[in-house]
């Protein structure tokens, strides 16, 4: 009775778990710690989106169970967001369910479609629930470079060469958490075409789509005609409204897909709260200018940390897009590795960041800074971080043996 339950032997201990300790720890103790580890938006919600919601629940018939692909205004309002967004013709009944955010509906639809022993191919490094969840499912996951670019395509062609079984799914994200990667309309042909030519589905992660700060404006797969053939995607009101504790996201595509994640679904929950679906409505087909408001935020918040960084001897590529900076670990602590190192600049700096090796073994080298503080915490997070770097000179020297334990 000891032995542990089988799918959750498959889940390595959760890699973010040791910075969260530790920084509970600097709290408890007062200290003041800049927490730039989890992509949580620190902005409030746009008033009219509240305002539908508080309305709506106050009719005593919203409070009854709901239904779990989503009310018909709400898969109405998501088509018509990519019929205006991206050019893309959705059928509200068949090519659209709603979802308890985006990382729900990844979990069930690959719940619905695997069976034990599939090869599913995933970027690495990625967001976890890419891997994880295939691998609670069942499957066997095969890592691919998380660029998109050529290195990505001939992985493709070795994998669908060389693995046994062949693959049967392939995740994609972009704009990419953790990396921040952008891909444009070309890469989605290619892929549109590997995957139809092979008879592998396409599961495409798009939450961070509205997220961009300069003329590349992120496109849906969905655009390449053609990959509603192979293809779903997922989208998120989490980060384009500020919306992330209200759990609403879609899934939109391929209707075999969406039948089989509706249909798993209809076992598992009756939707998301009503008011919750109607004040989304109201977020989709309402005044659009909280989302440009949104992007200069982030991109004055980027701005502000990449230059802040630059300056304390950090050398960290700006994102295109996203609300995170993958950063390269500085030379004088790559020998530390993510975990280590993220402990290191809680412990010296009082700034938490995400060790990339808890989206993968080839994130190992990075750490993810989010964008969630305001410009004030991120200026005095860099002023903290260039401390830090510059007295570190010597100790990082002294940390020169692998994985050194901080405590």
């Amino acid at each position: 009775m000891q032995e542990e339950f089988h799918r959750i032997r498959r889940l390595p201990p959760y890699v973010f778990a040791e910075v969260n300790q530790a920084k509970a720890r600097s709290r408890a103790a007062g200290e003041d710690i800049i927490d730039l580890g989890m992509g949580n938006p620190d902005s409030p919600t746009p008033p009219h989106i509240v305002a539908k919601l508080v309305e709506t629940a106050q009719d005593p018939r919203a409070h009854r169970y709901s239904t779990s692909k989503g009310i018909p205004g709400l898969r109405r309002a998501l088509a018509g967001y990519y019929r205006r967004r991206f050019g893309v013709t959705l059928d509200p009944e068949s090519e659209v369910v709603a979802t308890l955010g985006s990382k729900e509906g990844l979990a069930n639809l690959a719940a619905a479609i695997t069976s034990p022993g599939d090869t599913i191919l995933v970027p690495n490094p990625s967001y976890p629930i890419h891997q994880f969840g295939f691998i609670i499912a069942g499957a066997a996951v095969r890592s691919i470079p998380a660029t998109p670019d050529d290195d990505m395509l001939r992985a493709l062609d070795r994998a669908v060469r060389h693995s046994v079984p062949k693959p049967t799914a392939l995740i994609v994200n972009f704009p990419s958490n953790p990396t921040a990667y952008l891909a444009e309309l070309e890469f989605y042909r290619e892929i549109v075409a590997f995957a139809r030519r092979h008879e592998i589905w396409v599961l495409s992660d798009l939450a961070y789509a509205e997220i961009y700060f300069g003329d590349k404006v992120p496109p849906s797969i969905l655009q390449i005609p053609g990959a509603k053939d192979i293809a779903v995607e997922f989208t998120s009101m989490s980060k384009t409204y500020s919306m992330p504790g209200w759990r609403m996201g879609f899934a939109a595509g391929n209707p075999r897909l969406i039948s089989a994640l509706a249909r798993i679904k209809s076992y598992l929950d009756y939707g998301a709260f009503t008011p919750i679906q109607v004040a989304s409505v109201a977020a989709l087909n309402g005044p659009q200018d909280c989302v440009e408001e949104m992007r200069k935020l982030y991109r004055e918040r980027r701005d502000v940390l990449i230059r802040g960084l630059a300056a304390a001897g950090w050398e960290v590529p700006s994102p295109e897009a996203s609300m995170f900076a993958w950063a390269p670990i500085p030379p004088a602590y790559a020998h530390l590795g993510s975990v280590e190192f993220s402990k290191l600049l809680l412990a010296r700096a009082k700034v938490a960041v995400a060790p990339g090796i808890g989206f993968g073994e080839h994130g190992d080298t990075h750490v993810r800074i989010a964008l969630v503080e305001n410009t004030h915490r991120l200026r005095q997070a860099t002023r903290s971080i260039r401390a830090f770097l510059q007295a570190g000179s010597n100790e990082a020297a002294e940390l020169a043996s692998p994985r050194v334990a901080l405590g």
